[in-house]
């Protein structure tokens, strides 16, 4: 497999990303262009971002072995999306076998075969669903709220609740706190147990 663009990677990262200790592997690339994303260069041209392979990949993550080791820890799959690139997600976990956790924080805007790939080879999954309220999502990402949610209820049928939890944003000039209230609701009623709602901080 060839090299793919990375924005960023992010070592010794506790109680943000999952499990113990964690590195952050944030993909460019992303389906939606929210309006106030926090990581922008992923929309961005990646020309001049740094690409890895799976095993480059690996191979510099590891330094970080005995930290996953010790806290069950490893890698979250960020971004961007990283569903879409699930083929390297699985070439990794091939490397990395069970030793270490693996993360991936998604909007699920990507193909439900790409969500049915992923709960093979990813340990736990962090979903930004944003609304339940489509026109609210559509004015806010330009991505279309029905697939995100048609795919957290896949993903929740294969998986179960035990291995994802929901953030649930209030968006300043997007959103209330009733529009929360509601996708919380939502959330609840198909099973969701890990939900973290919070106000969303705009840069």
């Amino acid at each position: 497999m060839e090299g793919v663009p990375f924005i960023g990677i992010s070592r010794h990262r506790i109680g943000v990303d999952g499990q113990g200790v964690t590195t952050l592997a944030a993909f460019h690339g992303c389906g939606l262009h929210c309006r106030y994303c926090l990581n922008p260069r992923c929309l961005e041209s990646a020309e001049g971002l740094p690409h890895y392979t799976p095993q480059q990949l690996y191979n510099l993550v590891g330094v970080d072995n005995l930290y996953f080791i010790a806290t069950g820890g490893g890698v979250c799959f960020g971004g961007g999306e990283p569903l879409l690139r699930i083929a390297f997600i699985e070439e990794f976990k091939s490397l990395c076998g069970k030793s270490w956790r693996l993360t991936a924080e998604s909007s699920l805007q990507v193909p439900q075969q790409a969500v049915t790939a992923a709960t093979r080879v990813v340990d736990y999954f962090i979903v930004d669903i944003k609304e339940s309220n489509p026109d609210i999502y559509h004015a806010y990402t330009g991505g279309d709220c029905q697939r995100a949610w048609d795919n957290l209820e896949h993903l929740l049928a294969l998986t179960g609740p035990e291995r994802v939890m929901v953030r649930v944003p209030l968006i300043p000039e997007y959103n209330g706190d009733d529009d929360c209230t509601k996708t919380v609701t939502r959330l609840h009623e198909m099973g969701v147990k890990q939900i973290d709602r919070f106000t969303y901080q705009r840069l």
